[in-house]
């Protein structure tokens, strides 16, 4: 494997699980050290010793902690030049808008929405004093198109984190510092796993519209972060970075 992010600092939201994990993991092979951040201590840590970096564990709807986070980073490494910020849920009473009631709602904006305007508003000045940086902020594909299956305000929130990632993107791109919103589609995490255990057949209903006829592997989505992350994507910025596997793309699927 290449190391196209040799002697550059990675902080990695919700790096415990998922793809989180995968790209924590995919970045330390590629030559960063990285600081894996999450909420969960035993996972975090677990994350950060099998990568051979370090564990900062944090509330990423805390805006004190998240100061912190980039922070303590700056005083370790000396630098902060990747943020991939990834953490997020999706509890089962995020669902139709009818039914969704308004505390599940405000609960997944500020850690999905509000978390990321967080992380990019106090590490964007490490950046600007370095004179460069790449932010890779999750958003979804859901934020691309809509779904009979609703999770409101989990798709509202990725909306949300796409519009703000492209804000961001243009208002920094002549400081050398570049935003994209990386836009999975679903991906084979335990999240997913956990829908199908409960619900297969509304699990069904999404993998019947993926051309490829499979869901993401959270390495996938990891190698997608590292580009986005190295000096190969030099030149995107403010993108929109689908990696569903063709479904924002497709009318009607193969057979």
């Amino acid at each position: 494997m290449t190391e196209r992010l040799q002697g550059r600092v990675a902080v990695v939201t919700g790096a415990g699980s998922g793809i989180g994990l995968a790209t924590a993991r995919r970045l330390a092979q590629e030559g960063a050290r990285v600081v894996c951040a999450d909420f969960d201590a035993a996972s975090g840590q677990a994350a950060a010793d099998e990568v051979g970096g370090r564990f900062i564990r944090v509330d990423v709807a805390e805006e004190a902690q998240v100061e912190s986070l980039y922070a303590e980073t700056l005083n370790v490494f000396g630098s902060v030049d990747i943020a991939f910020n990834n953490a997020g849920i999706s509890p089962p009473d995020d669902d139709s808008i009818l039914d969704t009631s308004l505390d599940a709602w405000e609960r997944v904006q500020r850690v999905n929405l509000t978390s990321v305007y967080l992380c990019c508003k106090h590490v964007i000045p490490h950046m600007r004093r370095q004179g460069k940086g790449s932010i890779i902020n999750t958003a979804s594909f859901v934020a691309v198109m809509g779904a009979a299956t609703s999770q409101i305000s989990y798709t509202a929130s990725k909306g949300g984190v796409l519009a703000m990632s492209r804000e961001l993107g243009v208002q920094f791109a002549r400081e050398g510092i570049r935003v994209n919103a990386l836009c999975p589609g679903p991906v084979n995490t335990p999240l997913l796993q956990e829908l199908f255990a409960k619900d297969p057949a509304r699990a069904e209903r999404r993998l019947v519209h993926i051309p490829m006829g499979r869901f993401a592997e959270a390495a996938e989505i990891a190698a997608s972060v590292a580009f986005l992350a190295s000096d190969d994507s030099s030149f995107v910025t403010a993108s929109t970075f689908l990696v569903d596997g063709g479904i924002s793309g497709a009318y009607v699927t193969p057979l």
